[in-house]
């Protein structure tokens, strides 16, 4: 009997295009994704840049469970998509630009 691998759900952005899309670096830019995605939800409607809403790599890192060259390196990944960016002067904060796929869940069908 062949037992199958666990079915993992990964984010539609963390898919790049100039990159092979391994399944470690999906996992990884599924991670960073979401934890982006909660604190814009967090957030929306506030701004990001306020004391202790601040998304670092050193957040990320923390929230996503991953280490922070780990973070650091698909963040810069994610970066060249044009999927993040980073504002401000150091420590530069991380936001989603909105650019790149979206799942069915995020449209509005109303």
């Amino acid at each position: 009997m062949q037992r199958r691998k666990e079915e993992f759900k990964y984010h539609p952005n963390a898919y790049l295009e100039r990159k092979r899309n391994v399944v470690r670096g999906l996992k990884a830019r599924t991670k960073i994704l979401k934890v982006l995605t909660m604190a814009a939800a967090i957030n929306k409607g506030e701004e990001i840049r306020e004391k202790g809403n601040e998304l670092t790599i050193k957040a990320v890192s923390k929230s996503a469970a991953m280490s922070y060259p780990s973070s650091f390196h698909h963040l810069r990944l994610l970066e060249e998509e044009e999927i993040v960016k980073r504002e401000g002067k150091r420590p530069y904060k991380w936001i989603l630009t909105g650019k790149g796929q979206r799942s069915l869940d995020e449209l509005d069908f109303e």
